[in-house]
């Protein structure tokens, strides 16, 4: 298989979702701006919608979309436990939760990082936003993870989501079970593998031990990129 990825974007979810797995896979870097990959192939042929990720699979079919990715790799090692069995109430609790990430936590941030969005628009989306990890943190404070004792393919995406709050001055502290969740899975090897594979620094921890975020992005670029 091969991840066609960008450092530091929702890419980094399936990334650390195929090492949990402990699956053989291959990273395919893309400049988002050119469209092509590390090799100068034209991404648009890959994925014609020119975002990342899209995981290829050996026979050549392409799948895209981090939910669906991180479901489809969960299912392949199905004793890992990183989503629960097809079919079950569960496994729907866990699209509930990969759906509330992507429609209210990650669409929110594109504005954020966006230098044409006014303050209006800005302070708007962070009232959202304060109000949507207010509904997180709550569930985080009664289990260590979105479905109780066992890390799902969900707490991933919401790790790397969380990680760019930092990049538009978006403050944890006043969610604890947040940032003690940051520091919980920040500090699996599967994440830290992840990072390093990506040119990210190592996650930081602070001296309190309570918080991990996505390190320094590679001198190339300004921001994570969120496509």
């Amino acid at each position: 298989m091969k991840l066609y990825y960008s450092p530091g974007a929702c890419s980094l979810s399936p990334h650390i979702a195929l090492r949990e797995a402990g699956l053989n896979f291959e990273l395919v870097q893309v400049d988002l701006a050119s469209k092509k990959t590390a090799s100068g192939q034209d991404y648009l042929e890959i994925n014609p919608a020119g975002y990342v990720p899209c995981l290829q699979l050996d026979d050549g079919r392409t799948l895209t979309e981090g939910p669906a990715i991180v479901q489809y790799v969960a299912d392949q090692v199905p004793g890992k436990q990183l989503a629960p069995a097809n079919g079950s109430f569960e496994r729907y609790h866990l699209q509930q939760w990969l759906n509330f990430i992507s429609s209210e936590l990650h669409k929110s941030f594109s504005p954020l990082f966006n230098p044409a969005s006014s303050d209006e628009w800005k302070n708007a989306v962070r009232q959202s936003l304060n109000t949507r990890l207010g509904q997180v943190a709550r569930q985080l404070e009664h289990a260590p993870y979105l479905l109780g004792d066992q890390l799902s393919v969900a707490d991933i995406y919401l790790f790397v989501v969380l990680g760019w709050s930092a990049y538009v001055n978006i403050d944890l502290s006043p969610w604890p079970s947040l940032q003690a969740f940051q520091g919980r899975v920040g500090g699996r090897e599967a994440v830290q593998s992840a990072l390093r594979a990506e040119g990210l620094i190592k996650v930081k921890m602070p001296s309190r031990g309570a918080e991990a975020g996505l390190g320094e992005l590679p001198q190339s670029n300004e921001r994570p990129d969120l496509e």
